[in-house]
């Protein structure tokens, strides 16, 4: 069901409000449609990908204004939406994630296939292209030794399509890309459930590639149910604080190249050219003799100074980008001259809330993607398939810890708490049920050390504590007594 907010195309599709492509339900994508689908991400939604992507590399509007006619003309980018996503990105995934699951060996298992295929690095990745574009897609594939692999996608070359429910189940992903020829036709290939097809523009091949999932092999990772970026709400403040410092370096450099004015002062002249002995244009000097001096002048051409003008308009800028974003000024001198642990709270609080919501989205996202990961068999066996329903997802904050307090809390928690919601608590350890094998190897290991030196001594040293027990046995009878 489509809410009033869908842009209806010719066809059967739609897009609704937050840039999500939606599609009749159990219902394949016609040639024309797919085209309808394709031709919109290309030209509504992709400018906006690239040039979001454009200000994180730096390359800001400021740059490509017209070029002045005369004066300075200077060209500075403040880079603060690289400096949003980097912060915020490290904040919330700086630290990778514990994904675990209760069952020992299925737990192993989980952990060697998130190793092998590097799944927290891309992670990180999804996490930040989700801060620029607003989303990003994680997709699942079997390799050439049929191992299952997941890679990550950008929404300027693929996208999914819902199905028109409630729900907005998965219908379809698309992938595609342009070749070098002249006539840009896109070509890609459409995951179902069931099947995958190829095509080439409007013409689908019909001849299906099995889909071994039984799922939509691909997941939507997004931040907010508007799938917006981190500095999104920030582009007119940071276009007007790249303008109002090029402006103020232009000022810098006008007071540097100002003009030094001589009034009614009479130098003295070549003898051969008749002109005064200065370089008038390489010294910036303003001349004009007069027969007397008698009121003669000298100074410098100056224009009207609005430093604390501009100083405050660029603190303001600078402020107002920071709480838009609602991420703090690591460099603020308030904020990291302040050493108040409830203020600097306070100060990270709305930093706090925003990822947490994107965690409860990451999160639901992720179990979507592992329950696409488990359904072959090829990371956890047939009978433990439908475990993605019982794991577990930690993210933790990349903030400076106080280990020694963390310590002293899991020590007071022994006995109120499981052993693994204990070591849970320490931010160092990555994986509090394999600690837990490890103590329990350890403890295991010492017992046996214990029984080799105790087989290892001599056999007076083994008398003399055999005598030992007896007497130990009388005493301890004595005492009861």
């Amino acid at each position: 069901m489509a809410d009033d907010n869908n842009k209806i195309f010719q066809g059967k599709g739609a897009i609704s409000s937050n840039r999500s492509f939606i599609y009749p339900k159990d219902t394949e994508l016609t040639g024309n449609d797919l085209i309808e689908f394709i031709n919109y991400n290309d030209s509504h939604l992709k400018p906006h990908y690239r040039t979001n992507m454009d200000y994180y590399l730096g390359h800001h509007p400021v740059l490509e204004q017209p070029a002045k006619q005369t004066g300075a003309d200077n060209r500075l980018v403040v880079n603060l939406p690289k400096y949003l996503v980097d912060t915020y990105n490290g904040f919330f995934s700086g630290i990778a994630p514990k994904i675990s699951l209760d069952d020992d060996k299925d737990n192993q298992a989980l952990q060697d296939w998130n190793n092998v295929n590097s799944f927290v690095d891309k992670l990180n990745e999804i996490s930040k292209q989700a801060d620029i574009y607003g989303k990003s897609y994680a997709f699942v594939y079997q390799d050439e030794d049929s191992q299952t692999r997941v890679t990550y996608c950008s929404p300027s070359h693929a996208f999914m399509v819902y199905d028109d429910t409630v729900n907005r189940e998965p219908l379809a992903f698309v992938r595609y890309h342009y070749d070098n020829s002249s006539d840009a036709t896109a070509k890609g290939t459409i995951y179902y459930a069931d099947a995958s097809y190829d095509f080439v523009g409007p013409a689908i091949n019909p001849e299906p590639t099995p889909n071994l999932y039984k799922l939509v092999p691909a997941v939507e990772f997004y931040e907010n149910e508007e799938r917006q970026g981190v500095f999104d709400g920030c582009i007119t403040l940071i276009n007007e604080l790249d303008r109002a410092l090029s402006q103020k370096a232009n000022q810098v450099e006008y007071f540097d190249n100002a003009y030094l004015y001589m009034l009614g002062i009479q130098l003295e002249k070549d003898r051969d050219t008749g002109q005064p002995k200065l370089d008038l244009k390489n010294d910036r000097f303003i001349y004009a003799p007069a027969d007397t001096a008698v009121n003669g002048k000298i100074g410098f051409v100056s224009k009207p100074d609005g430093d604390n003008m501009q100083e405050n308009l660029i603190n303001r800028l600078t402020e107002w980008i920071f709480q838009t974003a609602m991420i703090p000024n690591m460099n603020d001198q308030a904020f990291s001259g302040n050493s108040s642990g409830v203020a600097l709270q306070y100060k990270l609080l709305p930093m706090k809330n925003r990822a947490s919501n994107k965690e409860r989205k990451f999160v639901h996202s992720l179990r979507h993607l592992y329950q696409i990961i488990f359904s072959v068999g090829t990371v956890l066996p047939d009978s433990s398939k439908n475990k993605w329903s019982d794991l577990t997802f930690k993210f933790i904050r990349n903030l400076p810890a106080n280990v020694a307090d963390e310590v002293n809390s899991a020590r007071n928690a022994e006995g109120i708490i499981s052993k693994k919601t204990q070591l849970g608590l320490l931010s160092f350890v990555d994986d509090p049920a394999s600690e837990i094998k490890a103590m329990d190897q350890e403890q295991e290991d010492k017992i046996k050390q214990a029984q080799k030196v105790a087989d290892a001594m001599p056999d007076f040293m083994k008398q003399d504590n055999d005598k030992q027990e007896p007497d130990e046995d009388k005493n301890n009878a004595e005492q009861e007594e």
